[in-house]
C-alpha cells in the first residue's frame, strides 16, 4: 500500500456542521438586527409617541414609514424561520433543542405573516382608529394582525424557555445561553405580562399604560436573546472543530 500523504499538525478539515452553524447564526443575527429597526423611530419623524404606541402600529398602512418598518419585519421573520429550519435539518436532533427550534421557527412565520397583515391605522394614537376599530368597521386583516402577533410572541417564548432549557441542561453546548437565558426568560415575561396588562387597560378606556415601553422591551428582549443564541450555536461548532483538530494532531 502506498504511504499516505501526512497533514501538518493542527491543519485538519474543519467539522461539516461549522459552516452550518455559521450559517445559521447569521440568519438569525440578521433576524434579530432587523427585528429592532423600530429603533429608527428616534431619528425618523414618525409622529408617534414610543412610549404609548405599538410597534407595530409604526407598520400601520396609514404612517409614513409604513413599508420600511413592514418590509424590515418580512425578513426578520423569514431570516428567523430560515435559521430555525436550518437548525432543525442540520443540528443533532434532541428533544428540548427540537422543540425550542420549533417554537422559533413559529415566531419566525407569524412575524413574517404579521407584516402582510398589516394594521390599518394606529388606535393607540388616534381616536378615529380605534373609535372604528372597536365598531369592527376596519378590514379584516386588522384584526388577524392582533392573532399573528400572539402567534409570534407565543412562538418566541416558546423558543426561549425551551432551547434555554437545552442549554442549561447540557442537551445543547450552549454556555453563552446557559449563564444569560434564564434572566432574559424571565425579562420576557415581565415585559409580556407589563404589555397585555397595557393592553387590557387601553381596551377598557383606562389609559395606556405606557403600553409602548412594555412592548419595545418585549421585542428587545426576544432580539437580544437571539443574537446569544446565533452566538452561542457558532461558538459550540467551532469549539467542536477545535476539539476534533487537537485530538487528530
Amino acid at each position: 500500500m502506498p504511504p499516505q500523504p501526512t497533514r501538518p499538525r493542527g491543519s485538519g478539515p474543519r467539522k461539516p456542521g461549522a459552516g452550518r452553524a455559521a450559517s445559521l447564526a447569521v440568519l438569525l443575527s440578521l433576524g434579530a438586527l432587523l427585528y429592532t429597526t423600530w429603533t429608527l423611530e428616534a431619528f425618523l419623524p414618525t409622529g408617534l409617541s414610543p412610549l404609548q404606541v405599538y410597534v407595530s402600529e409604526l407598520a400601520a398602512k396609514d404612517q409614513p414609514y409604513g413599508t420600511f418598518f413592514r418590509t424590515a419585519d418580512l425578513l426578520a421573520g423569514l431570516f428567523v424561520l430560515a435559521g430555525a429550519v436550518g437548525a432543525l435539518a442540520w443540528l443533532p436532533r434532541r428533544r428540548w433543542a427540537v422543540a425550542g427550534w420549533a417554537g422559533l421557527a413559529l415566531f419566525g412565520a407569524a412575524t413574517a405573516a404579521d407584516s402582510r397583515l398589516a394594521l390599518s391605522c394606529a388606535p393607540t394614537a388616534d381616536a378615529g382608529c380605534a373609535a372604528r376599530e372597536a365598531a369592527g368597521d376596519l378590514p379584516w386583516t386588522h384584526s388577524a394582525h392582533t392573532f399573528t402577533s400572539g402567534l409570534a410572541v407565543g412562538g418566541a417564548l416558546l423558543g426561549m424557555v425551551l432551547l434555554t432549557v437545552a442549554a442549561r441542561r447540557g442537551t445543547a453546548a450552549w454556555p453563552a445561553l446557559a449563564r444569560t437565558g434564564p434572566a432574559l426568560v424571565v425579562l420576557e415575561l415581565a415585559a409580556t405580562a407589563w404589555t397585555l396588562a397595557s393592553v387590557a387597560a387601553f381596551e377598557a378606556g383606562r389609559g395606556t399604560w405606557a403600553l409602548g415601553v412594555g412592548q419595545r422591551l418585549q421585542v428587545l428582549f426576544i432580539a437580544v436573546w437571539a443574537v446569544i443564541l446565533a452566538w452561542s450555536v457558532t461558538t459550540a461548532a467551532s469549539s467542536s472543530a477545535s476539539s476534533s483538530s487537537a485530538r487528530r494532531g
